[in-house]
């Protein structure tokens, strides 16, 4: 960990050593970034990264002309060749035809030599640019707020993130071919015109009808590679999420129902890949036939100039090979447009990721701190998602060092207010302040920093459990994460593992159950010793026994920071100093559990209607029974259920 200056209000200027980080950075970021600039075009707004790697980028570019430039003089040195033998066989003399073959044979191995280092240097550089694109987005992702991903389907961002990007790398590998193209049938055709301006027009006669062809095939291209594209990012929706719910799908014997969803994706996906191939079938192959009418009339009207003696044997065999230098762009052109309408197609979808901007952004005079003391304010607090109030005019305060338990009904807003007090999300009014510090004006990563948060459902990666454990301090000891795990209560189910801590626990974790991944979280969290801490419903999973041997060690632990516990079972109730009754968006009532047991009926309500081991089953109010009457009720039986040997019970072995 780096050691920052400070200042003595403890604000540092530099949030490098503000934020768990790799010991060693594995990879280099991007050399460049697309152009921001919405109004160009999807090729000048991938250019700078192109560039990026410019003098590749140049040497295989002069390279592929250069060749290209040397290619366009053999058929003039093979014509002269043709023309060489009569002499050569009627005087005897050698030396022009070895010389020509010489020439020719030099060139051809320049060409070569060149041609492939050429070749290679560009594919390096698309490469390297599919590698920068991708490494863009994912940046840029991380940069997004938790809203973005809320209305966006994980699969259609790995299809555009993978396919997508994959499709603008094969378009620009391949863009040179049919540059060099473009420009031996500009040499080409200078050379045709200087040998018989009849001829070589006769020659270019279809090559109008040829171009208002593609330009037609390039209309009608570009909506169905847009479509294929985002047909294709359907059927990787629904992929990723049976993957993913692959335990959901079986366990209600939903398979066929889930193969017919995919049927139906990938028959629209059929549709418009089987309408592509009607164009391309139809269109492609009358470019191609077009450009051979250019050749039938070269061999006819030139066979006759030869006769007549107008022109040469060796011009025409020239003129014959220049008429396949000219007719190469075309035979791939429609082929060439249908790669770049869908790699405009791609880099259109591309850039509706790279285009969005989060909501939480960094202020230029953010503030960064280095220690916290961990009071925290809310005050008139308002949130709603899609225009659904959430919390209204919420306001309370947490001291330092303060374990507050926050309890409510499912929706009352609990996991909005670490959302909130987070920023993952931003308040549509009022304020949050740690430490007298609106969490606005901190900067983001430092803000994390300093929270650690265990939720009922822990991610997991797919790396070894001490990689987990160690997510958030990548650089700390052995010593420290068996210390973190054994408080944790994970160290001895770790033990019982194949391979130890060093064990790989499969996609998610799913190999350990739902109480060993909540342990594994905790532990996580524990290990990077936050100033607040924050446990969502954290032993959910965890057998009762289990959980008391856990709250033995966080009640050690939890004096030294600030905790709020997102709290259903009285267990981890207990572990508060105090609790807050949250409901419908606003704080209720604030106390110790005695009191609000006394005090809020509301609260022992919403005790009751908690269905796990700890709580009493919730009770239907009686036709007979007032409101009143009904809360009184459920209150007596909760102190009943809850009294203090109970309530401290969970501690006991």
């Amino acid at each position: 960990m780096l050691n920052p200056s400070v200042d003595d209000k403890g604000i540092v200027d530099l949030d490098a050593g503000l934020e768990p980080v790799n010991v060693e950075q594995r990879f280099a970021n991007p050399k460049a970034d697309i152009d921001r600039d919405q109004t160009k075009n999807w090729f000048r707004r991938v250019l700078p990264i192109l560039l990026a790697n410019r003098r590749s980028f140049g040497l295989g570019i002069t390279l592929m002309v250069t060749t290209m430039m040397l290619g366009v003089s053999v058929p003039a040195l093979i014509g002269k060749l043709v023309d060489s033998i009569e002499p050569t066989l009627s005087t005897g003399e050698i030396s022009d035809f070895i010389f020509l073959v010489t020439i020719i044979l030099i060139i051809s191995l320049i060409r070569f030599i060149g041609g492939a280092i050429g070749s290679y240097q560009l594919g390096r550089v698309s490469n390297q640019l599919e590698a920068d694109l991708r490494s863009v987005v994912y940046n840029h992702l991380f940069t997004l707020s938790f809203s973005f991903f809320d209305k966006t389907q994980t699969g259609q961002l790995i299809s555009r993130a993978n396919s997508d990007i994959k499709t603008i790398q094969m378009f620009l590998m391949i863009a040179p071919m049919l540059l060099t193209s473009l420009l031996s049938f500009a040499f080409a055709a200078i050379y045709m015109l200087s040998v018989h301006l009849t001829l070589a027009l006769a020659s270019m006669i279809a090559i109008p009808l040829v171009f208002f062809l593609s330009v037609k095939l390039r209309k009608l291209t570009f909506p169905l590679s847009w479509l294929t594209q985002a047909r294709q990012a359907d059927v990787a929706v629904i992929v990723d999420e049976n993957i993913n719910g692959q335990r959901i799908v079986k366990s209600f014997a939903q398979e066929l129902m889930q193969v017919n969803l995919l049927a139906r994706a990938a028959k629209k996906l059929q549709w418009v890949q089987v309408r592509s191939v009607d164009v391309s079938a139809f269109y492609n192959p009358l470019i191609e036939n077009l450009t051979v009418l250019g050749s039938v009339l070269v061999w006819v009207y030139g066979g006759w100039l030869v006769i007549e003696g107008e022109i040469a044997l060796g011009s025409l065999v020239a003129f014959t090979m220049y008429l396949m230098m000219i007719q190469m762009p075309f035979r791939f052109l429609g082929w060439m447009l249908m790669l770049e309408q869908r790699a405009k197609a791609s880099a259109g979808r591309i850039f509706e990721i790279l285009d969005e901007t989060s909501e939480i952004k960094d202020k230029e005079d953010k503030v960064e701190m280095k220690e916290i003391k961990g009071s925290i304010s809310f005050k008139n607090v308002s949130f709603a998602y899609a225009n659904e109030p959430i919390l209204k005019g919420l306001s309370f305060e947490v001291e330092p060092n303060e374990t507050v338990a926050i309890v409510g009904q499912t929706g009352s807003g609990k996991s909005t207010i670490i959302r909130l007090l987070s920023r993952f999300y931003e308040v549509d009014k009022g304020s949050i302040s740690i430490d007298g510090v609106k969490v606005q004006d901190m900067g983001v990563k430092n803000l994390h920093y300093h929270i650690a948060q265990v939720l009922d459902e822990p991610f997991l990666f797919s790396v070894s459990i001490k990689d987990n454990i160690a997510y958030g301090r990548p650089d700390a000891s052995m010593d420290e994460i068996i210390q973190a795990a054994k408080a944790a209560e994970a160290h001895d189910f770790i033990e019982q593992t194949s391979e130890g801590y060093e064990t790989v626990v499969g996609e998610r974790g799913y190999t350990l159950s739902g109480g060993q991944r909540q342990r594994l979280g905790i532990a996580r969290a524990l290990l990077v010793d936050p100033s607040i801490l924050i446990l969502d419903d954290a032993t959910s999973a965890i057998d009762v026994r289990i959980e008391a041997k856990i709250h033995k060690s966080l009640l050690k632990l939890l004096n030294k920071r600030t905790t709020i516990l997102i709290a259903h079972r009285l267990s981890t109730i207990s572990l508060a100093d105090r609790i807050l009754v949250l409901d419908k968006g606003k704080i209720l009532a604030s106390g110790t559990h005695e009191y609000l047991l006394t005090n809020e009926p509301r609260y022992s309500e919403i005790l009751a209607q908690q269905s796990n081991k700890e709580t009493v089953v919730e009770e239907e109010k009686t036709s007979d029974e007032s409101d009143e009457e009904y809360r009184k009720r459920i209150s007596e039986m909760v102190i009943k259920d809850t009294s203090e040997e109970g309530f401290k019970g969970g501690f006991d072995e």
